[in-house]
């Protein structure tokens, strides 16, 4: 399956942004879709999962109760709404998947920039 992310930006802190991750090639209801982020010269975080049974997981403290993961399975999109944006969520954000069959996240989309002014 191929990802295609888009919604990044800048936003003033406090801001909101919704990111999209639409897979191409086939169906991915039967995926687990994620959400990592990567600021610049750290390492890529796993953000939020959205499991092929349709659990949301969150797996930075930061992030919860402020971003949800969606999906979309008829348009074959996953969403990632953040909400009361905050300079340490400026980073490059990604999405992947994985089938059922995988352990590790075979897809990636190309990033898309999410910038949080102060």
């Amino acid at each position: 399956v191929q990802l295609q992310a888009s919604g990044g930006g800048l936003v003033q802190r406090g801001g909101s942004l919704r990111l999209s991750c639409a897979a191409s090639g086939r169906t991915f209801s039967g995926y687990s879709v994620a959400w990592f982020r990567q600021a610049l010269g750290k390492e890529r975080d796993l953000v939020a999962t959205s499991t092929s049974i349709g659990v949301s997981l969150y797996h930075v403290n930061s992030v919860k109760g402020r971003f949800t993961i969606s999906r979309d399975n008829a348009k074959n999109t996953v969403y990632l709404q953040m909400n009361s944006l905050k300079p340490e969520d400026t980073a490059v954000y990604y999405c992947a998947a994985r089938d059922f069959t995988s352990s590790s996240w075979t897809s990636w989309g190309q990033g898309t920039q999410v910038t949080v002014s102060s």
